[in-house]
């Protein structure tokens, strides 16, 4: 139905074309099959120097915020490396709630009628590193440019993000780099995007990402670095998109007290969906952790869903919440 409705609008909907070299043995489809650009099959490999110094610091660094409840060596694959925009443990594409073109073009319609910045003709998408893109009424959309304009949305909203002068922003659990490439590239005023991950792969893979999108402003620290860090740099929004459902409540714990400790003043935490459709702040055991962000001083400003239209909650692509927190 919703289907229908589209295409009666112009939004017919065409998945990017897959070559069955990117099929595994299982008969799914883990990544699209365009070419990798020069010089990524040599720079993303398991065994490269720079990402070998990377698990020696982090294993030397230790701490609760180096034991992640969830993710393990075998998330990232050989093949995940190469095509680390692909369906995978970074951003799923395929699978998941509604990862089908009905949720996709939906999710297009949506972001169409709240884009006051104009982020659908300003940021676009490839295929480059493994990532599905799919055609819809002539616009090339993925999730990752879906979920990073809804996101830049949010902040618009209610921090009036592109009008703040020169604001330096932290992304904890940057994964590859997606919403920093993306804030970067759509909001000129940006000051510094501070990117950081206890998963040293994940930071290897976002410090070649963003040199590789030549992402203005932005920089990826280390996590042995990040105390260092939030020391030095007046940091005045942190985000967190998907990893604290992932993490254990010691490692974010551990987190938010740096936090504000460093006075950074607002948090943007958007968890998985789980049962509760991501109303609620938990950690991978399903521990709450609002009450720690009460305790260290940050008061709820809102909650609401991603799509503010209730259809497409229900139907568009991964529907959760977004929450924001400032430092009383």
């Amino acid at each position: 139905m919703i289907r229908s409705a589209l295409v009666g609008r112009g939004m017919e909907v065409h998945p990017t074309l897959l070559s069955p070299a990117a099929r595994p043995s299982d008969g799914t489809y883990r990544h699209s099959a365009a070419p990798l650009p020069a010089g990524a099959e040599e720079a993303l490999r398991p065994d490269h120097p720079k990402l070998q110094e990377l698990r020696r610091a982090y294993d030397a660094f230790g701490g609760p915020a180096s034991n992640p409840a969830l993710w393990t060596e075998a998330h990232v694959t050989a093949e995940d490396l190469r095509y680390f925009r692909g369906d995978n443990a970074y951003v799923w594409q395929l699978k998941g709630s509604n990862m089908k073109s009905p949720g996709y073009a939906l999710a297009t319609c949506y972001a169409h009628f709240i884009d006051t910045l104009g982020l659908l003709d300003k940021l676009g998408d490839d295929p480059l590193f493994g990532a599905f893109t799919f055609d819809v009424a002539g616009r090339t959309v993925s999730r990752d440019l879906l979920d990073s304009i809804l996101e830049i949305h949010f902040l618009e909203r209610h921090l009036g993000i592109s009008k703040l002068d020169q604001p330096v922003v932290l992304d904890i659990g940057a994964g590859y780099g997606r919403l920093a490439h993306r804030m970067t590239s759509a909001l000129p005023n940006l000051g510094k995007y501070l990117c950081t991950d206890a998963v040293p792969v994940s930071t290897f893979l976002c410090d070649y990402y963003l040199s590789y999108r030549q992402a203005r402003n932005a920089r990826v620290v280390p996590l042995p670095q990040i105390e260092e860090t939030l020391a030095s740099e007046s940091i005045d929004l942190a985000v967190n998109i998907h990893s604290f459902s992932e993490c254990t409540i010691e490692a974010i714990d551990w987190w938010l007290q740096r936090l504000a400790k460093a006075k950074v003043r607002h948090l943007m935490l958007v968890p998985n969906a789980r049962g509760h459709g991501g109303r609620v702040l938990d950690a991978a055991d399903g521990t709450d952790y609002a009450p720690i962000l009460e305790k260290l001083g940050y008061r709820h400003v809102v909650t609401e869903p991603k799509y503010l239209e209730q259809t497409a909650q229900q139907l568009a692509l991964n529907p959760t919440h977004y929450h924001l927190y400032r430092l009383a």
